[in-house]
C-alpha cells in the first residue's frame, strides 16, 4: 500500500515553470514505478511521464518531451515533475500514480497504476 500526496500546482504565465512534487508514504517507495498523468476539463486523463522503479529510466508523452522532466528521490519518498516552457494547453489537474515493480519502461496507461493521488491544479495563462 502507498499513499500519494501531490503539491506544487498553481497559476503561471505561458513560458513559465513549475515543479510538482508527490510525496509517498510507506517504506518501499523504491519498489514503485511512478507516473504523472493529467486531466483537462472535458477531456480524458492522459499520460505525461513515468520513471521506473529500478535504473531510473524515464519515458514521456510527445506533447511534453523536452519541456518536462520527471525525477525521484528515494531517500525522500518523493517524485517530481519539473515543467518548463509551459503552454496554456498544459492546463489540467495533474495526478501522481504508482505501480509496484514492473518490467517495462513504458507504463503509459492509467490502467497500469494501482495507486493515485488526489491531484493538483496547474493553470497556465496566455
Amino acid at each position: 500500500q502507498v499513499r500519494l500526496v501531490e503539491s506544487g500546482g498553481g497559476l503561471v504565465q505561458a513560458g513559465g515553470s513549475l515543479r510538482l512534487s508527490c510525496a509517498a508514504s510507506g517504506r518501499t517507495f523504491n519498489s514503485y514505478t511512478m507516473g504523472w498523468f493529467r486531466q483537462a476539463p472535458g477531456k480524458e486523463r492522459e499520460f505525461v511521464a513515468t520513471i521506473r522503479w529500478t535504473g531510473g529510466r524515464t519515458f514521456y508523452a510527445n506533447s511534453v518531451k523536452g519541456r518536462f522532466a520527471i525525477s525521484r528521490d528515494n531517500a525522500k519518498n518523493t517524485v517530481y515533475l519539473q515543467m518548463n516552457s509551459l503552454k496554456p494547453e498544459d492546463t489540467a489537474v495533474y495526478y501522481c500514480a504508482a505501480r509496484f515493480l514492473g518490467d517495462s519502461d513504458y507504463y503509459a496507461s492509467s490502467l497500469d497504476y494501482g495507486y493515485w493521488g488526489q491531484g493538483t491544479q496547474v493553470t497556465v495563462s496566455s
